[in-house]
């Protein structure tokens, strides 16, 4: 067996893939680990569910893995360093769900400012339009230019922010966005879409420094982990309608159970991962997953021949070997 796909493919890829490798269609392991650890010593190639972990144990029952493809952009259940170590590529879509992500933080920005009324020089409840106002991107990820584009048709204002781009770097301009430090697109910003890919050191980092002084009435809608956020802050801002509402798209386990800071506090709404999950997104990310996939086995299967080691003795993940 040389490609075993457990995530469900569109058939024409599922198709395309089974002409040019030896391939088996299992969704049903995602559900029988036993079944699934059997499968794993003659493998080269998986594509897996986020559901199905892939670990050091598993790299190292399957030494001729080369490539995992996951059709989600994110990395949960997926050992990243062992991987890498044990020279297997972890192919994931980068841009096919951009779209996808840019309509629905629009949709959330329109739906909170039109149903989350604020009073106005009247005295009146009413609701807000997103022509005219201030949004800001927290986080220059592939969905950030199609939602900056969006923005700008309706006539918003761009502000946008990323610890890892310098505000003199060229893409700010060609993205349509202004740069700016993110206490400035805290406190200027109508709406706030939070996209930024989570890395542990930014764990937190929209916290009681940046919420607590946030442009009031804010509408906050986040695609990016709620490590991002410090629940106790967020929860102070939305308890004391600081913040009009948020909307998040994930949340990790357990952040909303009693006792948690976030717990039934009405103006937040949650979501499971559906921003990225559209019919359009997912053919385009199975061929962008396929197709880099099978570049790997095409050139790397050959190389494997002429080696003596497997990938899972190179990165040290096999028994030590007996002497000699």
């Amino acid at each position: 067996m040389e490609l075993l796909v457990v995530e469900p493919l569109d058939p024409e890829v599922l198709d395309w893939l089974s002409m040019r490798h030896g391939v088996v269609y299992a969704p049903h392991l995602a559900h029988d680990p036993r079944e699934f650890r059997a499968a794993l010593p003659a493998v080269r190639g998986m594509v897996l569910p986020p559901s199905v972990a892939v670990d050091r144990t598993v790299l190292r029952a399957a030494p001729h893995l080369l490539t995992v493809g996951r059709l989600s952009a994110g990395a949960e259940n997926l050992d990243l360093e062992a991987c890498a170590r044990a020279g297997v590529e972890v192919v994931r879509p980068a841009t096919a769900s951009a779209n996808a992500e840019a309509e629905f933080a629009i949709g959330a920005l329109l739906q909170m400012l039109r149903r989350v009324p604020v009073i106005n020089a009247e005295g009146l409840a009413v609701g807000r339009e997103l022509g005219g106002a201030v949004v800001g991107i927290i986080g220059m990820t592939p969905a950030a230019r199609p939602l900056a584009k969006l923005l700008d048709t309706f006539g918003a204002r761009v502000l946008g922010y990323d610890p890892a781009v310098h505000a003199g770097d060229g893409l700010w301009d060609r993205w349509g966005i202004e740069p700016v430090p993110l206490r400035q697109l805290m406190e200027h910003s109508d709406g706030v879409c939070a996209l930024l890919l989570y890395y542990s050191r930014y764990h937190g980092l929209l916290g009681q420094r940046y919420l607590a002084d946030c442009k009031p009435n804010q509408v906050l809608v986040s695609l990016a982990p709620s490590g991002l956020f410090d629940e106790q802050a967020l929860a102070h801002a939305l308890a004391t309608r600081r913040m009009a509402a948020a909307w998040f798209d994930s949340m990790e386990p357990g952040t909303l159970d009693p006792g948690r800071p976030l717990h039934d506090i009405d103006a937040l709404q949650v979501t499971p991962r559906v921003a990225s999950t559209t019919r359009e997104s997912r053919v385009r990310s199975a061929w962008a997953v396929a197709q880099r996939m099978d570049e790997i086995l095409q050139v790397r299967t050959s190389l494997a021949d002429f080696t003596s080691t497997t990938p899972g003795a190179l990165a040290g993940l096999e028994d030590d070997p007996a002497p000699a």
